[in-house]
């Protein structure tokens, strides 16, 4: 168990995200949380926290809060401390980046690129990624063993989304570098050498992006990014630094959470005893399996919000234009007033959806592309694997916002 202090009364929590007993398995801190007080003051975080089911799936949609605040307010009005210069590559690539922005400069740019993410148009991309598993599992079926992140985890969503924007998949060895060394930065506290990198990892991938969407308009195709060039709205395209930045944006958000789900999931249902045979054994029970592994084992816990004027919450919780909240999506999935037994893998449950993938106008973009990853990927390895088991105890990375494997050693 983590140590985690609760002072119920004054709703504050005092909890270190780097204890290991908490960033490897936070369930516990989250039920203790639940028990007590699900709205919270984190004392080391000094901002509140909404760890209820209800109070996170209202909180995502309440247009009282959004993910940027400077569209509204200048930095000192707010105390907002300047860039830091080294990390100018870095914050030009989110300068424009659909995670960040705020209507109506999000819809313009989520309108352009939504089209290729609904799910009548994933769904083309079905015979792709069976086609992918097998062949990868193929690579390493005959050892008595492997890494799945890297040989198989990693390289599913990496590659379909580089097809998908037209990027080639030759290159996918540096983007993943890349959007390792840049998703360090969402860490608590990211180290002056993690910022350092990061910005540098920025500078390279956007140097990269250029030159391909050079390429692109000189030689058209039928892409995504070609899509993102030539597509207008109201008479506007996007600018170098939109594409740029929401490129860079749909490369690493439609691999990085995939991977840790891929390899949370893996190691979820080896350690469940349950039989993967029946887990996967139709359609249907596939989807629940994959639901649960989404709603107990998530790969995103935390998506902040800023408050864009003076906001009075629940039971005063006096917030001030400019305060930042944390939304603790992985609390809210194993909320005990939402979910019977919560801390409990059953994919038999039709308890509702979870909120993994957010909610309202910040829903993930690609939430069907990760859901029919998952519905194709997964099957397919216990099917072709069926005597796989852990090779030892999974190590989980410590990096509480993103919870996932440093590796999964599987044998057979």
């Amino acid at each position: 168990m983590p140590a985690i202090s609760i002072d119920s009364a004054q709703r504050r929590v005092c909890l270190n995200t780097r204890d290991p007993a908490f960033y490897r398995d936070p369930l516990a801190a989250y039920a203790e949380i639940h028990a007590h007080c699900p709205s919270f003051y984190w004392v080391e975080r000094q901002q509140w926290y909404f760890a209820g089911y209800e109070q996170v799936n209202v909180l995502l949609r309440d247009r009282r809060f959004g993910r940027q605040i400077l569209h509204v307010a200048t930095r000192e009005e707010l105390g907002m401390p300047a860039p830091k210069p080294h990390l100018a590559d870095f914050d030009a690539l989110e300068a424009y980046s659909l995670l960040e922005l705020e209507p109506p400069a999000h819809t313009r740019l989520r309108t352009l690129v939504n089209r290729a993410f609904v799910s009548r148009q994933i769904e083309q991309l079905k015979p792709d990624i069976e086609q992918l598993s097998h062949a990868l599992i193929d690579g390493f079926e005959m050892d008595d063993g492997v890494e799945l992140l890297q040989a198989y985890a990693e390289t599913i969503p990496v590659t379909i989304i580089a097809r998908m924007l037209g990027i080639p998949v030759e290159a996918a060895s540096d983007l993943l570098d890349w959007s390792h060394r840049m998703v360090r930065m969402y860490v608590f506290n990211p180290s002056y050498e993690t910022e350092l990198d990061a910005n540098e990892a920025s500078a390279e991938f956007a140097a990269y992006l250029r030159g391909i969407i050079a390429e692109k308009r000189r030689a058209p195709a039928d892409d995504l990014l070609t899509h993102m060039i030539t597509s207008e709205k109201d008479g506007e395209r996007l600018s170098e630094a939109e594409l740029v930045s929401t490129t860079a944006l749909l490369l690493n958000a439609g691999h990085e959470a995939t991977v840790h789900q891929i390899g949370n999931a893996v190691k979820t249902i080896l350690q469940s005893g349950l039989s993967a045979k029946d887990l996967f054994a139709t359609e249907a029970t596939t989807e629940l399996t994959v639901e649960e592994c989404l709603r107990f084992a998530a790969p995103l816990h935390i998506f902040q919000r800023y408050a864009l004027s003076d906001v009075e919450l629940e039971e005063g919780i006096s917030l001030r234009k400019g305060d930042k909240i944390g939304l603790l999506l992985g609390a809210a999935n194993v909320d005990p007033k939402k979910f019977s037994d919560p801390n409990t893998f059953r994919p038999t449950r039709d308890e509702g959806a979870n909120v993994s993938f957010g909610a309202g106008l910040h829903f993930c973009i690609g939430a069907p592309l990760a859901r029919l990853e998952l519905k194709l990927s997964l099957p397919i390895l216990f099917q072709r694997l069926p005597n796989m088991r852990l090779k030892a105890e999974p190590e989980v990375k410590d990096a509480f916002h993103f919870h996932g494997l440093e590796r999964l050693d599987l044998a057979w």
